[in-house]
């Protein structure tokens, strides 16, 4: 039996953690001093490690500053966090629970999360919704250059064993995309998230899904192939 792998980005692909992460940005920017970027500026920059992601929305600040405003975001993440008010803000996708499922009962199929998050963030998110018992493979930004370098997928690879051309990445960002492409594995865009479709098509999706329902006949039409 032929194992497969489906590796899931996270914000934007399993949960909807715009808010959270527009609250937490707005603060950091705000404590600084620096003009707050626009609601789609941020949404452009999710997905990517946390320290790229500012950069990119203050690039005219001195790296001192940049590292100023990384510190005070996460401050304030972990502060909603503590709140109690970020499952809240970061909910789960509608079919997403149900896809997980669906996808752990498949004897061959192996799941990962490749994400931009921390291990501290990622781990609250499976506590939160119960979702650790579903993966095998987690990779994030503590211990890998920021999407679309390809270096997460190579150690999920690595890790589960899973040929390249069996495997695939979920996700809403062209980071994610590129990142699977620079992989060698194939990528599946979702329109629910923070990017376009057309960006995504760009970037290389092999297909964009409107709804979870369909990843599953998405999945077996490409493994047919293979």
């Amino acid at each position: 039996m032929t194992l497969k792998l489906v590796l899931f980005d996270v914000d934007g692909t399993l949960v909807d953690g715009q808010a959270q992460i527009m609250t937490a940005m707005t603060h950091a920017f705000d404590a600084e001093n620096v003009p707050v970027p626009t609601r789609s500026a941020v949404r452009g920059i999710i997905g990517l490690s946390l320290p790229n992601a500012i950069a990119q929305l203050a690039p005219d600040r001195s790296e001192a500053q940049v590292a100023r405003l990384v510190e005070r975001y996460k401050d304030a993440y972990v502060a909603q966090r503590v709140s109690g008010g970020a499952e809240a803000a970061s909910p789960l996708y509608d079919g997403a629970l149900d896809a997980l499922e669906a996808l752990a009962r498949v004897d061959n199929v192996l799941l990962g999360v490749a994400t931009g998050k921390s291990r501290r963030g990622l781990s609250h998110m499976f506590d939160a919704y119960d979702l650790s018992r579903f993966f095998v493979t987690t990779q994030v930004a503590d211990d890998h250059p920021s999407k679309p370098h390809p270096s997460m997928v190579l150690a999920a690879l690595a890790e589960t064993g899973v040929k390249a051309s069996d495997a695939v990445i979920l996700g809403d960002t062209s980071y994610d995309m590129e990142m699977g492409r620079a992989g060698g594995i194939t990528a599946i865009g979702v329109s629910w998230g923070y990017h376009e479709n057309v960006d995504l098509l760009d970037a290389g999706a092999s297909t964009v899904l409107e709804t979870y329902a369909a990843l599953m006949p998405a999945l077996e039409a490409f493994w047919s192939k293979t």
